[in-house]
């Protein structure tokens, strides 16, 4: 405004203002005032706090290490070959071990092949002919086992297939009625598990810890009776996905293994256990594998195994929920909370040392 008080919009700094209160004496308007203030602080107090624990910090991302050992043997016949025994160094792939693995159940044998000429099998579609026009030379046969040679030939007194260079005798494709490995069921697979958050350096491991040597050779999991042990038995795990072991085992398989930590550091300590589920992924898993050797004139040999089996693949999952420090409930558990994962290591010499 003209002529005003250049301080003017200044003078408003120094007001001061103070909030004007009215007392309503009304019953209704009191109760209705102060069941909103209940229901706000039992939704805090109820909800936020006791059910939904919003207190708590949370680490979801757990860095996992799973080491795996199956254990068993079993006696089948092998075409060309005989009796075999099967076992951990044969059936089990990777022999190593890890989050994934492998179990034989079933095979296909073809022994003594060398690379030579020889008919193509007729349950091949693009194998097969009438004449030598059939079998252009240098032709790889699709889906087959060789190169053609430009000749047509009899591969017994019914069918005609084209000549091929290759590996002969051509590879068997005859599958057993039952799988020849039935004694996999009474496997048991080993599954150490061992899980870190980092956020708050807190480490679990699924294994009792327990210095009884012989513990770890005689028990087996359940979950209600010996949810400790890390010993499954092929069978239950089978089961536990709603199959039977003689279905899969024929034609192989993979079953998905889940291992889900969740911890709750308001309870103690050894309450954080893990929860194992089982499922079926895949109704046939299989591949082929060779073993070579030379004979006494130098000429290559190989041994080749059309394997049907179980494959597992092991996932870990979890999260850990945390109190700040100043609202822990159990202060008594913040040592124990750090547990080194050497410890883990502690009492495995039956299944990972000299004597596994």
């Amino acid at each position: 405004m003209p002529g005003g008080s250049p301080c003017g919009p200044c003078i408003g700094l120094l007001d001061y203002k103070t909030a004007k209160f009215a007392l309503t004496r009304n019953r209704r308007v009191g109760l209705l005032h102060r069941l909103l203030q209940l229901g706000v602080l039992g939704y805090l107090l109820g909800w936020v706090l006791l059910v939904r624990k919003g207190y708590q910090d949370t680490d979801r991302a757990p860095r996992a290490v799973v080491v795996t050992k199956l254990k068993g043997a079993a006696a089948a016949e092998v075409r060309g070959a005989g009796r075999r025994l099967w076992d951990a160094a044969d059936y089990a792939r990777p022999p190593q071990g890890g989050n994934v693995l492998f179990l034989v159940t079933n095979f296909i044998a073809t022994a003594e092949q060398a690379q030579g000429t020889c008919p193509e099998s007729p349950s091949v579609p693009a194998g097969m002919c009438t004449e030598d026009a059939d079998c252009p030379m240098g032709e790889p046969v699709v889906h087959g086992n060789g190169i053609k040679t430009g000749k047509c030939v009899m591969f017994n007194t019914t069918h005609s297939t084209c000549e091929i260079y290759g590996w002969c005798p051509v590879e068997n494709s005859t599958l057993p009625r039952k799988p020849l490995l039935a004694e996999a069921e009474n496997f048991t697979l080993f599954i150490r598990n061992t899980v870190h958050f980092t956020k708050f350096n807190f480490s679990r491991c699924n294994t009792l810890q327990t210095n009884d040597p012989s513990y770890f050779k005689s028990c087996t999991y359940d979950p209600s009776l010996n949810p400790s042990c890390p010993i499954f038995r092929v069978r239950d795990m089978v089961e536990a996905t709603g199959e039977t072991f003689g279905d899969l085992a024929l034609l192989g398989g993979c079953i998905r293994v889940r291992i889900e930590w969740d911890c709750d550091l308001d309870r103690p300590v050894a309450q954080c256990q893990p929860q194992y589920s089982f499922s079926l992924q895949d109704r046939r898993y299989n591949f082929r594998t060779a073993s070579y050797y030379w004979d006494s004139q130098r000429r290559l040999y190989r041994n080749l195994l059309k394997l049907y089996g179980i494959r597992f693949d092991i996932s870990v999952h979890g999260q850990v929920l945390l109190p700040p420090p100043g609202l822990l409930l159990h202060r008594s558990c913040l040592p124990s909370c750090s547990l080194p994962m050497a410890s883990c290591w502690h009492g495995f010499s039956p299944w990972l040392g000299s004597s596994a």
